[in-house]
């Protein structure tokens, strides 16, 4: 019994102004083979399919497509809502997918059975449990028993009943797979941030009420745990089952030194009891190259031969450029880096200018180009300036967000 474990594929995402939809595209026909080569059984995604709760057009198609092109491989698919995704988006096409042997859970259904996923091998013989668990949002939990808010809780005690709650789902439905057939193994899913996690800047931060991150120790005793949601592939609490596989492309200029993975697990077939299964990586190619620097103007060019020496046909480098040294001083800069990067192929996405090395603290860093800054940069930089309470400030990025994806989402249907 072989699944591929992948997660936080952001279709539709706009990368400073630029399209993944090549990528995606790449990385969907990728997948495909992989999942004839190694014959895999189940192809489990862990959330945050969609990189906004109004994807454009072309990501819904890609998709539905790879659900299509997946039919000949017979690969059972289970897809799980995150905190990026629409649980109505989702909803959509659930019930036609679920006719090409797919299982789309959008969101956190209050009976908890629904949750609980045979999975079965090509030859259809169950030989798992999934405990098939999306993004919690905090209206799910609102109608567990635990969820009774009591006046004078503090901070600490209100992010406590929340782990408590969490748990409660995951213990529930681990005893119902165990009292409805304890001979499978359990896999389980979930997206959201654990105690030690290591993230990236693309993460939006997940906020369910007070809660932070969620201990490892209060999952259930389950046999392996897809995690999504932290984009950079790790163990959690050095378990070799308990795993983030990260997403399969750089979402932001910080992961670009991470090799990118999906996780293949193998339970042996021979099996009768619960049994750890074989965990292994399998490396996603870099279907475009991407490359932050932090240098002067004199030492650049040498360092994007070396970059580009890779590069062929008609792919470009997408570059996040930090000026360091004295260039950093330059008030305009645009034509002897213009002229400089035009024997390159590159496209120069951001441009930063760092302190120098021993300016002094009157010496202000060169305000940025608004053209390098993405419209959430700008955000944070406008409430910088202003006493706002964390609470306010979450609902305003969040009233942010929902009106750019919507004018995103306007503008590519005018296109």
């Amino acid at each position: 019994m072989r699944i591929l474990h992948t997660s936080d594929w952001h279709l539709g995402q706009q990368f400073i102004g630029k399209s993944r939809e090549a990528e995606h595209h790449a990385f969907f026909k990728w997948l495909i083979s992989q999942i004839i080569e190694l014959q895999v059984d189940v192809l489990l995604v862990a959330g945050d399919i969609f990189d906004t709760a109004t994807p454009p057009s072309y990501a819904k198609a890609l998709y539905h497509q790879l659900i299509v092109d997946l039919q000949p491989t017979r690969c059972h698919v289970v897809l799980l809502g995150g905190n990026h995704d629409s649980v109505a988006v989702l909803n959509e096409s659930a019930n036609l997918l679920g006719c090409l042997n797919t299982d789309v859970v959008p969101g956190y259904w209050q009976e908890q059975a629904k949750h609980l996923l045979p999975l079965k091998n090509k030859a259809g013989e169950q030989k798992l449990w999934l405990l098939a668990l999306p993004f919690l949002r905090a209206r799910d939990l609102s109608v567990l028993t635990t969820a009774q808010s009591s006046a004078g809780q503090t901070a600490l005690e209100k992010q406590q009943q929340l782990q408590q709650q969490i748990a409660q789902v995951y213990q529930q439905l681990f005893v119902l797979a165990r009292e409805t057939n304890a001979q499978f193994p359990i896999v389980a899913t979930g997206h959201l941030t654990t105690v030690g996690a290591s993230r990236s800047e693309s993460e939006r931060e997940i906020y369910i009420g007070n809660l932070d991150a969620f201990p490892a120790q209060a999952f259930p005793p389950v046999d392996y745990l897809a995690l999504g949601h932290i984009h950079q592939g790790q163990k959690v609490a050095g378990s070799d089952y308990l795993r983030y596989c990260g997403s399969p492309i750089a979402l932001s200029f910080d992961e670009v030194r991470q090799q990118k993975q999906v996780l293949l697990l193998e339970f042996a077939e021979d099996a009768v009891h619960p049994c750890s299964p074989l965990v292994q990586s399998i490396a996603v190619p870099c279907f475009q190259p991407l490359l932050s620097l932090t240098t002067d103007l004199a030492s650049l060019p040498a360092m994007l031969t070396t970059a580009c020496a890779n590069i062929s046909g008609e792919q470009s480098l997408w570059l996040e450029l930090v000026l360091s040294g004295e260039d950093a001083l330059l008030t305009d800069i645009s034509l002897p880096l213009q002229q400089l990067l035009a024997d390159f192929p590159v496209e120069l996405l951001r441009l930063r200018k760092a302190r120098p090395v021993g300016a002094s603290h009157s010496l202000t860093q060169a305000a940025p180009d608004l053209q390098t800054l993405t419209p959430a940069e700008v955000l944070s930089a406008r409430f910088a300036d202003e006493d706002l309470s964390e609470q306010l400030s979450m609902r305003l990025a969040i009233l942010h967000d929902q009106a750019l994806e919507q004018v995103q989402t306007d503008s590519g249907e005018t296109a």
